[in-house]
């Protein structure tokens, strides 16, 4: 593997789904949950949700890398199920499960996932205001099923990648039945709006419009084209090793 390709992708959670997606990429990695607090200001809207946390995560983890990862690149992302717009987190309780799958049961709803990418070396000079402040970014730009912006440090250089993915999922009419016995299998309770589209939830996935694997919790091609933003090519003629 090149030089290039050989930088280490620091992925800023703890998430079992977001660790199996992000091995699959031909980069070394290394996992550090991030302990950044995950409240957000009244009024915000979906997306500036899940990008300001997704980068709030980056950041934690960023301030405490060792020397030895400090050239590489941190990785933070976040999930949200929007209905009806409000926005359904993960459930506190089965109780709160049983609310948000009788409320999503046969209808639409949204799933926003955001991204953060973060050069260690390049944004040591940004404070956490600066990386959450959504009018100081350039380069904006859509993607098929969101959008990405720049932002970069005091010498010039590219330090950050952010944005989002929206999606759209239809379930299936649900019995109570059909709650309950999900509910106990416990899926729905460390999940964003109280389902997991990889497991037995996809059961009751009815219709599935945008990237599946933001709804799973991270954004993979959006993740490759950030990625690139900042140098890393996993196909690049230099050595990049093809995708296991």
């Amino acid at each position: 593997m090149s030089t290039e390709t050989a930088r280490t992708l620091i992925l800023a959670s703890s998430s079992p789904r977001r660790q199996e997606l992000i091995r699959s990429l031909p980069f070394p990695v290394h996992v550090q949950s991030s302990d950044a607090d995950e409240t957000t200001e009244p009024g915000m809207t979906p997306e500036q949700i899940v990008e300001t946390l997704s980068l709030r995560k980056a950041a934690a983890v960023a301030r405490i890398l060792p020397d030895e990862l400090q050239s590489g690149i941190v990785i933070g992302s976040d999930t949200i199920v929007v209905l009806d717009g409000r926005v359904l987190g993960k459930p506190v309780d089965e109780q709160d499960a049983e609310r948000m799958l009788s409320a999503l049961q046969g209808r639409e709803h949204h799933v926003y996932s955001g991204l953060a990418c973060l050069d260690a070396a390049a944004c040591r000079d940004l404070a956490v205001p600066v990386l959450e402040n959504h009018e100081g970014y350039t380069g904006a730009r859509e993607t098929a099923c969101g959008a990405y912006r720049l932002l970069s440090g005091a010498s010039g250089a590219l330090a950050v990648t952010v944005g989002y993915t929206v999606s759209r999922v239809k379930f299936k009419p649900m019995s109570p039945g059909d709650i309950a016995g999900y509910i106990q299998t416990k899926e729905p309770m460390d999940k964003a709006g109280g389902y997991g589209v990889q497991g037995l939830g996809a059961m009751f996935v009815e219709r599935l419009e945008g990237d599946f694997y933001s709804v799973m919790g991270l954004p993979v091609s959006l993740l490759h084209t950030m990625l690139a933003k900042l140098g890393l090519h996993p196909f690049s003629s230099g050595g990049g090793a093809a995708l296991r």
